[in-house]
């Protein structure tokens, strides 16, 4: 029993749910109208009650992850189809990638290491729940007996969590939208891996909600330059005009564990740097 209903005067609406379902059966009492509109899912499902929905998503999340004394993240994004080991990978390409399950798990191990000897509460490893460079990094976290969170996703192919997500911080979603934000909301510094639409998409969100304003400057660490300077051509919005110069220096490149540490530490805070915003005056 939560501290609320052990406290509060009202009756308990658990115990109204068990009353409810203790009465005569009658056309009354089948009726879909008779249900308790917080125990009746056709109703709670319905497309009206789509922001009541958005608005459980973003709390239940919230509570557990105050009640768990989850203060500030480390978020891991990366491919699904990236494995531990290059032989198990579909696509030669991918195989090239395997390294990134080591360093990322490795990653995973430090900061846990690092977030353990300070109480647990700070700079938690946070991932999508599932497979490859996700099971990598709640897996580095488990290596060394801390806790990591696993924000998992309803797919048209379900994505089940990896079994290295610490359960009580294992989570569900239906709303892309309620799910980033849950990433970002507590996040103190975000690694991107190499992976496929869902990382860019990460990426390029974060990116932006640092350089307009919405988000603090924090570290954002692309791990494998060679990958991504292949994949996208930053510079190229910079000549194009759509992007300042100074907006490359949101983020850094780096290949290792160590170095992405190391790069964490010594991150200019947002007092120390400056970046463009669009529209404001220099």
């Amino acid at each position: 029993m939560t501290d609320d209903r052990r406290h509060s005067r009202m009756r308990d609406s658990v115990e109204d749910i068990r009353t409810a379902s203790d009465v005569p059966d009658t056309p009354q009492t089948r009726s879909p109208t008779y249900r308790l509109a917080f125990a009746d899912d056709d109703f709670l499902l319905r497309t009206d009650l789509r922001p009541m929905r958005l608005q459980l998503e973003l709390l239940k999340a919230e509570l557990a992850l105050d009640e768990a004394g989850i203060n500030s993240t480390v978020v891991l994004f990366g491919g699904a189809r990236i494995r531990e080991r290059a032989e198990d990978a579909a696509n030669p390409a991918v195989a090239e990638l395997s390294r990134y399950y080591g360093e990322a798990r490795r990653f995973a191990a430090l900061v846990t290491e690092r977030s353990m000897k300070a109480g647990g509460h700070e700079d938690v490893v946070v991932t999508g729940g599932g497979p490859g460079v996700m099971e990598a990094g709640n897996r580095g976290a488990a290596d060394v007996g801390g806790r990591s969170i696993g924000l998992n996703i309803v797919l048209p192919h379900e994505q089940a969590p990896n079994l290295y997500v610490t359960p009580e911080l294992a989570f569900n979603f239906h709303y892309f939208a309620i799910r980033k934000m849950h990433f970002l909301m507590r996040a103190r510094a975000i690694c991107v891996f190499p992976g496929g639409f869902g990382t860019l998409d990460e990426l390029f969100e974060t990116l932006t909600l640092i350089q307009t304003g919405r988000m603090p400057v924090m570290p954002v660490l692309l791990f494998g330059r060679a990958f991504w300077e292949n994949v996208i051509n930053l510079q190229a919005l910079v000549e194009g005009g759509t992007i300042a110069a100074e907006d490359l220096d949101l983020f850094r490149y780096v290949e290792t564990a160590d170095e992405a540490l190391a790069l964490m530490d010594d991150w200019p805070d947002q007092d120390q740097r400056r970046h463009h915003i669009p529209g404001r005056k220099e």
